[in-house]
């Protein structure tokens, strides 16, 4: 079912957003070879680092895309949201212009209480924007819009990468023999 603002949309972009919301998964080759990144991200997030955070999450989202064989996208990584009284912006996604690469930005603060987000929020942040890029570079897409597929395909991601209700930094603890 089509999200509210569908009926506005051209044909052709009609056409585009059936396309996308019939796409739900992207399968992460080699999924578990990114595990250690994973957790470096979450080391990094945790220490509020914004330069180790940056760094990861582009080792990251390189691994992905260079997996997937589509071109590369810069991760920037800044302190705080923007904010107005529409709420906060998470991330936003820059396609390629004007000989400039495309470009994912995300914050690792909230805005009103300038404290570090939550890493689950973080990494779905990241995949979000990463899956406007893959609409792109992976399916073909002239437009990237937010359908249910689109919602599932960056559910798909997250899930591969930090299976539900897993913390990347727990580890597991051994019983005793005698216990």
């Amino acid at each position: 079912m089509p999200f509210a603002y569908y009926h506005r949309l051209t044909a052709n972009e009609k056409k585009i957003y059936r396309r996308s919301d019939q796409i739900t998964v992207i399968h992460i080759p080699q999924r578990h070879s990114v595990r250690a990144i994973v957790e470096e991200l979450a080391r990094a997030l945790k220490q509020e680092d914004r330069e180790k955070t940056q760094t990861q999450a582009q080792s990251l989202i390189n691994t992905i895309v260079d997996g997937l064989h589509v071109p590369r996208v810069r991760v920037k990584v800044l302190q705080t949201r923007p904010s107005n009284e529409g709420g906060e912006l998470h991330g936003l996604y820059n396609p390629q212009e004007e000989q400039k690469s495309p470009r994912v930005t995300l914050w690792m603060r909230t805005a009103k209480r300038r404290q570090v987000v939550a890493f689950r929020t973080f990494l779905r942040t990241l995949l979000h924007e990463l899956c406007h890029h893959l609409d792109y570079t992976l399916l073909g897409l002239k437009e990237t819009f937010h359908t249910e597929g689109f919602y599932k395909r960056e559910s798909s991601l997250l899930h591969q990468l930090l299976p539900q209700n897993e913390n990347p930094l727990a580890k597991t603890a051994r019983k005793a023999p005698n216990e």
